[in-house]
């Protein structure tokens, strides 16, 4: 199951998408839908079909982004945050081959455009949270084990 949280920048991100999808997308798509829905003959017409199943993309995102948006629970920057690593928080990790990587744990619904962000759910985050800089953790995952020393924590205030 999937952790229902998300930054305040996510939230907005998907508010954006949902007022794109909704006000620009969609009459867009509609009106493609109508026009070559009037050209006559729909069984080969391949901009007809071709649009009606956008249209059909378009709605499924729609509702799936205003379930999402009332569901999720927006996670504010708090200074009780500082020092730890929890929700929301830029870290920086070091192995002891001197290979370092630097990321922001959040919800799941940020994770998709961004190649710096990793899920909350995650089995890194899940072995960083509540840890502090110095402190080392040991990530599982299919591949096998591995050891990081935590350098840095961040918060976007």
């Amino acid at each position: 199951m999937k952790t229902l949280l998300i930054t305040p920048e996510g939230l907005e991100k998907l508010k954006a998408e949902l007022d794109h999808l909704w006000r620009v997308e969609r009459p867009d798509t509609t009106q493609k839908v109508a026009w070559a829905a009037s050209l006559g003959d729909r069984s080969e017409n391949a901009d007809y079909h071709y649009n009606k199943k956008r249209l059909r993309e378009i709605d499924r995102r729609v509702l799936y982004l205003r379930k999402c948006i009332d569901d999720l629970k927006v996670v504010n920057y708090s200074s009780f945050q500082e020092g730890k690593v929890l929700f929301g928080a830029w870290v920086e990790i070091e192995n002891d081959k001197g290979q370092q990587k630097r990321f922001r744990i959040v919800g799941s619904e940020e994770i998709m455009d961004t190649k710096d962000y990793i899920s909350i759910d995650s089995p890194m985050a899940h072995a960083l949270m509540k840890k502090e800089v110095g402190d080392e953790v040991v990530v599982k995952t299919g591949a096998g084990e591995f050891v990081w020393r935590i350098i840095k924590i961040e918060y976007q205030k």
